[in-house]
């Protein structure tokens, strides 16, 4: 096992940082005197706007996996050559995502990673699409990223299609051993592509379990107040609340829903945004028993904890953009690896075929087909006591689920 290296960046230097970093601090010889050629990557992640926490989290672990991969050699197959990374801030608006995409175009980047949000991602990718630049997607839930036949898109996890599918098939079952107590649902979820998406893949499956949609309810980004929101759920008694949203409008509807004294079997969402240890950790009794379909890292793996240790040594939240953005400049290492190239062609061709092992997440080898990696499948997490605890998929469970949520 590799000496264990203390990530040495704050996170307010990573909120505001935004630019290329100094070749002297990424550079490091050759044997010899000779200096490898570089590799600019393009990263782009939200660091302001509404979405700036969850963009931080994603440069932090982008740039720990670029000073890894740096320390260790860099890219053996070209020399030695390092990875130079160019940082872009999208500001959480598809418009400056693209224009960041053509800035580093000029530049030079052999590929792209980000975006964390759908429709910057979606945007962005088509963009680089233009100039056959591959773009590897960190996060982004919408399967319209890879359904639009880009040659150049690569997605590592699981987009919201595949998290429906397990979660409703967890849901299903955790029901029937609870005697069905949950027969009908409302929905929640933000106004853009990544919710509303995810919402009508929803409200398509639950009465395929028996369990009626009562209603689906949209809400704009940024929502400051979900009383209205609250009131009406609680005026229409459902059994379970299912939400889909970012950061701070999940945590703020979970919080209005305890304080309203919204009582239902479940609180049950698909990728939850907000459903982290920033979350659980700051509202122990309103996430209490709270479960999430979503990203998560394997608690078996020895990397995965090595490097939840990492992160929460300097302070900080190991929350899935770190340790999925993480991966994905991993697997962008991997594939020039075996390109033993830069060449735009050359490293597509590598991705397509790669079967890079994501060690921190529960996922089997990379296969990638049509863009979307066939190997990684979502984790269901739950909120016990301000901890949160994978309870499926059974090989990597840590603990049973507690389902149906105790009243309050």
């Amino acid at each position: 096992m590799a000496k264990k290296q203390k990530f040495p960046v704050s996170r307010r230097g990573f909120i505001a940082g935004s630019g290329v970093l100094a070749a002297g601090t990424m550079g490091f010889p050759l044997i010899g005197g000779a200096q490898a050629k570089s590799v600019k990557v393009g990263i782009i992640h939200p660091v302001t706007g509404f979405v700036a926490f969850a963009g931080s989290q994603g440069r932090m672990g982008a740039t720990m996996a670029v000073e890894d991969i740096n320390k260790a050699g860099g890219i053996k197959s070209m020399g030695g050559a390092k990875l130079e990374p160019l940082f872009g801030d999208s500001q959480s608006k598809v418009e400056v995502g693209v224009a960041e995409v053509e800035k580093m175009n000029e530049q030079g980047v052999a590929a792209y990673i980000g975006c964390y949000q759908s429709p910057v991602g979606i945007a962005a990718s088509q963009a680089a699409s233009k100039y056959g630049t591959p773009f590897l997607i960190d996060v982004g839930a919408s399967d319209l990223i890879v359904s639009r036949g880009l040659k150049n898109v690569f997605r590592l996890k699981p987009g919201f299609g595949a998290c429906v599918d397990q979660g409703i098939d967890l849901l299903s079952s955790l029901n029937k051993s609870a005697n069905n107590v949950a027969k009908s649902a409302v929905i929640v979820h933000e106004s853009s592509e990544f919710g509303t998406g995810t919402a009508k893949l929803l409200a398509g499956k639950l009465p395929g379990i028996n369990i009626a949609v009562k209603e689906v309810i949209a809400h704009d980004n940024p929502t400051r107040n979900f009383d209205n929101i609250a009131l009406r759920i609680r005026s229409l008694q459902p059994d379970l609340v299912m939400m889909s949203n970012y950061q701070d409008e999940y945590t703020l509807l979970a919080r209005t829903l305890y304080q309203q004294k919204v009582n239902v079997a479940g609180f049950f969402s698909i990728l939850g945004g907000g459903f982290n240890y920033k979350f659980v950790q700051a509202m122990p009794d309103v996430s209490q028993y709270m479960m999430d379909v979503n990203h998560w890292y394997n608690p078996k793996s020895a990397k995965a904890q090595e490097m939840k240790k990492r992160v929460v040594a300097t302070g900080a939240l190991f929350t899935f953009e770190v340790y999925l953005a993480y991966t994905v400049v991993s697997l962008l290492a991997d594939a020039l690896e075996h390109a033993g190239s830069a060449d735009k062609e050359k490293l597509t061709a590598a991705l397509n075929a790669s079967t890079f092992v994501p060690e921190l997440m529960p996922y089997g080898p990379t296969k990638f087909v049509n863009g979307q990696n066939q190997g990684g499948r979502p984790g269901v997490m739950q909120a016990i006591k301000g901890d949160i605890l994978l309870v499926a998929p059974d090989d990597v469970a840590e603990a049973k689920a507690v389902f149906p949520k105790p009243k309050l």
